[in-house]
Order: structure tokens, then C-alpha cells, then sequence
């Protein structure tokens, strides 16, 4: 690579290696997570980075990795998720963290009263809800007869970056944001970096992370783990096509997920031990 080429080079924050190391700085994380929650950054405060594995409830039970797990000031924790693909079973998977996130505050004895609110952010490089051109929106529980907000105790707030509108003088601080994550050319960085201090704070490190060497081969090595990811999905999903049955794919994205890999290939030429983990996964 020419010495042009490497000064050039720039992470995409839409990998979510690069994503995870620009929430690693303090100011990128508050001015990020001031845009997500609609407030001014000096009310964040001091956040707190949390271990990403949610421990197994029982032996029997199944861990969840999160990419980034923040503890606010107030004790609030917020899950932020890049998801590049589309994903079998994405609303049930982060139900799964989201709720795993709440109940893992207290242990036995304690009272409920110190559970605090939690926040599942899932950032999608793709369109999951088509029906309209909204490109944040925040899911809570409502009450169905009286639309009012039941609590905000467990929230998901999604952030649809294909669905980006045209650009305009003045945006929200999360549009902003988006369009920061979105950006693939260094002029894109920069204009966006002379807009906002936090985003020009996490233009200077991408910058860095992008020149250092070591960080760049764990970019690029998550960008194929990511391409290979794809491409067998792409290939079960064809080949469950070919054998009639288009939720092969779907099944191959879960266990996959869950890590299955001798279970995938068994599923694959033994029709029997197939309808038993579409049963399991409840693919209809």
C-alpha cells in the first residue's frame, strides 16, 4: 500500500470494531450518548464502561455479548448495538439482552427499588421497519387503552441509518451522528467534525485509529470475520432455496449465532435433526 493510500485510510465507524474503540474515550461517549438521549452533554456526567458478557442465569442457560454496555452517572445502563446485516430473530435477541441487562441489577433478597432504567440502542446498516422513513425512533411500554407510556424502566431506541433524510441546515444532535457513522469519505468526516466538538473530538480518534497499525489489522480482520459471516448466510439461505425450504437460512443465522457450527452442518443433510431445530428455534 502507497504512503498516499495509508494516510487516506480511515475506519469505517460502522464496523463495530471501530465503534467500540471510539466509545472507549470518555468525551465521544458523552457527546454520543448526549445526542441519544436528547439532553445537553454537561448532564451526562461521568459514564462508565461495563463488561460486554451477561452471565448465564443458569446452567442451563445461554450468555449474551453485548458491543458496549455504559453505566451513567444515575446508575442507568445503556446497550449499544452495531448491527451490520440483517439478523433471524434481531426484536427476540435484544428483548433477550435488554431484559438480561434489567434483572442482572439485583440478586436474591435485594429490593426491587433499586433497579434502575435500561436502554437498548441498536444502530442497523439496513431498513427493518420499511413501513415508513423514520430513521430513530424509541420503542417503550405502553399502555394499549390509553397510549400512555407505562414506564421507561426498558426502552429500545433504533437508529436506522439507511433511512438518513436530505441534509438540512439544522439537525438534531443524533442525526448528526448518524450521518458521522454513516460517512465514507474524509471530506464527509470533516464537514461533520466543524459542525459539533464531540463529533470533531471523535474525528481525532478515528484519525488515530485508523494510523495505528496493530488496530488496523484488528479492523480489517473483523471486516472479513463479518464478509464470511455474510457469505455463508447468503450460501445456506441459496442452498435452503434450492432444497425448498427458505428458512434454512434463518436457521443458519441462529445457530450460527449461537455459536452451533457442527449442529449447522448436521442440519444440512439430515432432514429429521433440521425440522428438530426449526421446532427449537420455533422457525415456521
Amino acid at each position: 500500500m502507497s504512503e498516499k493510500m495509508a494516510d487516506d485510510f480511515l475506519m469505517s465507524p460502522m464496523v463495530d470494531y471501530c465503534f467500540k474503540e471510539l466509545l472507549a474515550y470518555p468525551t465521544v461517549r458523552k457527546g454520543f450518548l448526549a445526542a441519544i438521549l436528547n439532553r445537553d452533554p454537561s448532564e451526562i456526567g461521568s459514564t462508565e464502561l461495563l463488561p460486554t458478557i451477561l452471565e448465564k442465569e443458569t446452567e442451563e442457560g445461554k450468555y449474551g455479548i453485548l458491543d458496549v454496555r455504559i453505566r451513567m452517572k444515575d446508575g442507568s445502563q445503556i446497550d449499544l448495538e452495531m448491527q451490520v446485516v440483517p439478523f433471524a430473530f434481531w426484536e427476540r435477541r435484544i428483548l433477550f439482552y435488554l431484559s438480561r441487562m434489567y434483572t442482572e441489577q439485583i440478586k436474591a433478597g435485594e429490593n426491587y427499588g433499586e433497579m434502575k432504567r435500561c436502554i437498548h440502542v441498536s444502530i442497523l446498516n439496513f431498513i427493518h421497519f420499511p413501513e415508513d422513513q423514520i430513521c430513530f425512533r424509541e420503542i417503550a411500554l405502553c399502555d394499549l387503552q390509553t397510549k400512555k407510556k407505562y414506564t421507561d424502566l426498558l426502552e429500545i431506541y433504533v437508529l436506522e441509518r439507511k433511512k438518513l433524510p436530505p441534509e438540512q441546515l439544522k439537525e438534531p444532535m443524533i442525526i448528526q451522528w448518524m450521518r458521522f457513522l454513516s460517512a465514507q469519505k474524509k471530506e464527509d468526516f470533516e464537514k461533520m467534525a466543524e459542525k459539533d466538538g464531540y463529533i470533531g473530538e471523535a474525528y481525532g480518534v478515528l484519525k488515530k485509529l485508523s494510523a495505528d497499525e496493530q488496530k488496523r489489522l484488528e479492523y480489517e480482520a473483523r471486516q472479513k470475520a463479518i464478509l464470511d459471516y455474510n457469505s455463508q448466510v447468503i450460501g445456506y439461505t441459496e442452498k435452503g432455496v434450492q432444497m425448498g425450504e427458505e428458512r434454512l437460512g434463518r436457521l443458519c443465522e441462529a445457530l450460527m449465532d449461537a455459536g452451533r457450527m457442527e449442529d449447522l452442518k448436521k442440519a444440512v443433510s439430515n432432514e429429521e435433526y433440521r425440522k428438530e431445530l426449526y421446532q427449537e428455534f420455533d422457525i415456521l
